[in-house]
């Protein structure tokens, strides 16, 4: 299984909603909340190529995007192979 990451905040509806997909599924991960750190925020930035908005979800290599990007590879059916590596 991949390395799953996720950039956050503890307000974020998206966020959460991104972690309930991923719960859903077994899915161990990594979350930083950037609210709270601001390192974390910089590094965020520029592991996304300038994305600004939460969640930035990264799984192994693969910047997925935000919450409607890994939904959108759930519906696809390719989120699980993503996931698998």
């Amino acid at each position: 299984m991949q390395t799953v990451e996720l950039y956050t905040t503890q307000t974020c509806g998206f966020c959460h909603a991104a972690k309930r997909l991923l719960s859903s599924k077994a899915v161990t991960f990594v979350e930083f909340d950037v609210s709270r750190d601001p390192t974390k925020r910089q590094e965020m930035m520029q592991r996304a190529k300038g994305g600004r908005t939460v969640p930035q979800i990264f799984i192994g290599d693969t910047h997925v995007g935000g919450c409607d990007d890994l939904y959108a590879l759930e519906e696809r059916g390719k989120l699980d192979a993503l996931l698998a590596g």
